[in-house]
């Protein structure tokens, strides 16, 4: 005869509400010069698509603007950013986490 173990309880997972788009791109803008927007980074989005007459794949680039709260991400960074609420008037986008920095020079 077996001792029965007493049950733990389930542990709470808490999600995040709804599925927000993600994308990953690079930081196209310089962000340690002066007079820029502060907080903002502007991050390019290339992805490829194939083109249906020719049937080649082509590049397609878009740049959105993302919130950056503690201005830690440089240019030439490949960040992933997720979709929120709108912060200004271009700003619908935030920095997620760092996926890849360049080797320094």
């Amino acid at each position: 005869m077996t001792t029965a173990q007493p049950r733990q309880p389930t542990p709470k997972v808490v999600k995040e509400r709804g599925l927000r788009r993600r994308l990953v791109g690079r930081v196209v803008n310089e962000t340690q010069t002066e007079g820029r927007a502060p907080k903002t980074i502007v991050v390019e989005v290339i992805r490829r698509a194939r083109d249906p007459f020719y049937t080649k794949y082509v590049k397609h680039k878009k740049k959105f603007h993302a919130h950056d709260e503690n201005n830690e991400y440089r240019k030439n960074d490949v960040v992933e950013i997720r979709a929120c609420r709108p912060r200004s008037k271009t700003k619908r986008w935030e920095v997620v986490r760092l996926v890849e920095r360049p080797p320094e020079v």
